[in-house]
């Protein structure tokens, strides 16, 4: 099947909830079984079916069921929010005296789990150039376990050449999971590349709505019960009504995606004219480094980009932010509304060294019409010239 009819389709059987179209929403924490032999006989598979609240109920397995079809893995474990994904797919395959390696660009509190938490642990962790392609190879020692990938990077936007990455980590036995939010799931397959495990902070486009912190592993069957049985050890249990939430934005999700990329490369070209900005980091754009992989490996964009200015005062960039209209200011995206941050990646790099000086920001190019967006950013650039 196509993308938008899997989105439509996966994840319902109306005939076991009386014609309805939607799984209900099933809150639960005790289940009961009729005998002693039927009680028993679920220890047998803890992970599997409807046993505890904990362990899932039909509208969890009903979210998993559609999100691993999209995804085209196996098996998916939906977790309360994106990073508990992430800690859940690393803590699965980690223990004391492992390595970990995780590209320089990564989202910073997947950062700062490795640092502080992970480190604790005993499991050290080398930051690697995410360009470096099949040169991670030189990284890799024996206690590697796991190398977790981000593309593109949710505030750099570098594009990895993850197939070569993927095909190192093989070779060497050690596992590679990847933060696939930035294309939903729908605009890149990262089975087809390599990897065994693929993340989605599903608060962000599969949600859609910025009502829901969602997130989900997916990965194959000879892993998930590895992640299920984490994920279950750390007490972690996606809620009902959010696993609601998710399959409601995963059957509009191919239309909004759409849109969010036609929004986001609109707004993007324009501020490729603009004389206030160095550099527009769009992985669909040809201008943007990195546009090659982007083209090889991905078959569509969101409306998450960056922008690079020309040197200019804090005060200035302030001036810009502070008068915008409908790009709000505010740390999330994938939702309905745009939204616009400030960026300062040399503070999270220490593998590489960003190498612009210039301020840079974040922009979610939301459902919004682009031409208002563009007169909002329009305004927001005569603020900034009138502060220099």
């Amino acid at each position: 099947m196509k993308k938008n009819t899997i989105l439509t389709h996966v994840g319902r059987r109306p005939q076991d909830h009386h014609g309805v179209v939607n799984p209900p929403v099933y809150h639960a924490s005790t289940v009961t079984f009729p005998t002693v032999a039927e009680l028993e006989a679920s220890d047998a598979t803890p992970f599997e079916g409807v046993r505890y609240g904990r362990t899932g109920t039909p509208t969890t397995f009903a979210f998993e069921e559609a999100v691993a079809a999209l995804e085209g893995g196996d098996g998916a474990v939906a977790l309360p929010s994106g990073l508990a994904a992430i800690a859940v797919s690393l803590l699965a395959f980690l223990k004391s005296g492992d390595h970990l390696l995780v590209a320089d660009n990564v989202y910073f509190p997947t950062r700062r789990l490795c640092r502080k938490y992970l480190a604790e642990f005993g499991i050290e962790t080398t930051y690697f150039d995410p360009l470096i392609g099949g040169g991670v190879a030189d990284l890799v020692r024996p206690e590697t376990k796991v190398v977790f990938l981000e593309s593109p990077g949710s505030l750099t936007f570098e594009m990895m050449d993850v197939p070569a990455i993927a095909e190192v980590a093989r070779a060497a036995g050690v596992i590679t999971a990847m933060d696939n939010t930035w294309s939903a799931g729908l605009y890149f397959k990262p089975f087809d590349h390599g990897v065994d495990i693929s993340i989605q902070a599903a608060t962000k486009f599969i949600v859609g709505h910025s009502d829901a912190m969602l997130g989900v592993a997916t990965t194959s069957n000879a892993l998930i019960g590895k992640v299920k049985a984490t994920a279950n050890a750390f007490g972690y249990a996606a809620a009902p009504d959010d696993c609601y939430l998710g399959l409601r934005g995963l059957r509009s999700m191919g239309p909004r995606l759409a849109r969010h990329e036609e929004t986001g490369l609109r707004v993007a070209r324009w501020l490729e004219a603009r004389p206030e900005v160095e550099l527009v980091l769009h992985p669909a754009l040809s201008s943007c480094p990195g546009h090659e992989i982007w083209k090889r490996d991905f078959t569509g964009a969101c409306g998450l980009f960056g922008v690079v200015l020309r040197d200019a005062p804090k005060r200035a960039v302030t001036a810009m932010l502070d008068g915008l209209e409908l790009f709000a200011l505010g740390y999330s995206w994938g939702g309905f509304e745009s939204l616009i941050i400030p960026t300062y990646p040399a503070k999270a790099r220490t593998a590489t060294t960003w190498p612009h000086s210039g301020p840079s920001l974040r922009l979610h190019c939301g459902l919004e019409d682009a031409d208002d967006l563009i007169a909002d950013l329009e305004q927001g650039f005569a603020r900034f010239n009138a502060a220099l």
